[in-house]
């Protein structure tokens, strides 16, 4: 398994979700909620645990 952090604008984190619930060899387990950075309000951070698909 991957723990991930994504960080990034809230359009960017969506959109690289999407695509790795999409991609054939990906499981996505979990996505957690947006955490706002620090110092900023356009960058946000979300943890994402993924693992390759058992076939």
């Amino acid at each position: 398994m991957l723990k991930i952090r994504l960080q990034g604008t809230r359009r960017d984190i969506q959109w690289f979700r999407q695509l790795m619930e999409r991609h054939q060899e990906i499981e996505v387990l979990q996505v957690s909620d947006l955490f706002s950075n620090k110092g900023t309000n356009k960058y946000f951070r979300a943890y994402s645990d993924v693992e390759k698909k058992k076939r």
